[in-house]
């Protein structure tokens, strides 16, 4: 557990648990950066933002969807293997079944072109929400071992080659993550 953790609120049972993280994953379809950080950081209040940036970005680099990663890790560090695996069911159970629904209306209605509009409409929303947490989160680089200014830089080089060379994220983030955990390991270094 993380320092000061004990003086923080936390989930009080697994079915806390399971209903925290089942409500999370209702609540950020297709795109849960923004909801998570606000409902456990703010909300909620079981993590800082620093240890939210580190966990997210513990959750990223391991295989599998990020929120499900940290769902795994929150349920973990609280209550152990049932509580990691009660944040994942939390995670999984209704968003399949909503999934599934929608798969289906899907294939009934997928010539209409208002739903291709509105599919359209809520991927701008979702990059706008993930935009915001991001900036939320900005604050977080300033006791970053590597300093803003080359937080920074990492970032602009990860925005040009995924975004404006349309380089794939599968190399971008290995050769920009193992590079900034070499210079981080440097300056840590005693």
């Amino acid at each position: 557990m993380h320092p000061q953790a004990e003086d923080r609120p936390r989930p009080q049972s697994l079915s806390d648990l399971f209903i925290s993280f089942t409500l999370l994953a209702l609540q950020g379809f297709g795109g849960v950066l923004a909801i998570v950080q606000h409902e456990l950081v703010e909300k909620k209040r079981w993590m800082t933002r620093e240890e939210f940036v580190e966990e997210w970005a513990v959750a990223q680099i391991m295989p599998g969807p990020n929120v499900v990663n940290l769902a795994l890790m929150i349920g973990g560090r609280y209550f152990g293997l049932p509580g990691a695996m009660t944040a994942l069911a939390g995670m999984l159970t209704v968003p399949l079944v909503i999934v599934l629904l929608l798969t289906f209306l899907y294939a009934q209605y997928a010539d209409h072109a208002q739903l291709a509009g509105a599919l359209r409409g809520m991927g701008a929303v979702a990059a706008g929400l993930i935009t915001a947490a991001g900036l939320k989160l900005l604050s977080t680089l300033k006791t970053n071992p590597l300093g803003l200014p080359v937080c920074i830089g990492f970032t602009s080089a990860s925005f040009a080659a995924i975004a404006l060379l349309r380089w794939p994220l599968a190399y971008v983030l290995p050769v920009l993550g193992v590079f900034a955990c070499i210079l981080t390991y440097r300056k840590l270094k005693p």
